[in-house]
């Protein structure tokens, strides 16, 4: 099974997104929400947690545009 966290997403900005994390509070909320989503999405894979298969691509497409969002912010930001 792939990894989906963001370190492993982004290794490039890993110490950005340290940084981010500790003084950006949106950013912060959308990291968060972003591994909830992920680790939701692997208990389902795993099958810990029953899902249809629509409410699986729909928390797929959830991910995908946090992950999208997080990576226009660390786009954006200056290097840590």
């Amino acid at each position: 099974m792939e990894q989906h966290d963001l370190n492993h997403e982004f290794p490039e900005y890993r110490e950005q997104i340290h940084a981010l994390k500790m003084s950006d509070g949106h950013f912060s909320r959308l990291f968060d929400e972003y591994h909830d989503v992920n680790r939701h999405v692997v208990r389902v894979e795993v099958n810990a947690e029953l899902a249809t298969t629509v409410q699986l691509e729909d928390l797929k497409k959830r991910r995908l545009k946090l992950k999208d969002q997080l990576h226009d912010l660390l786009r954006s930001s200056p290097p840590a």
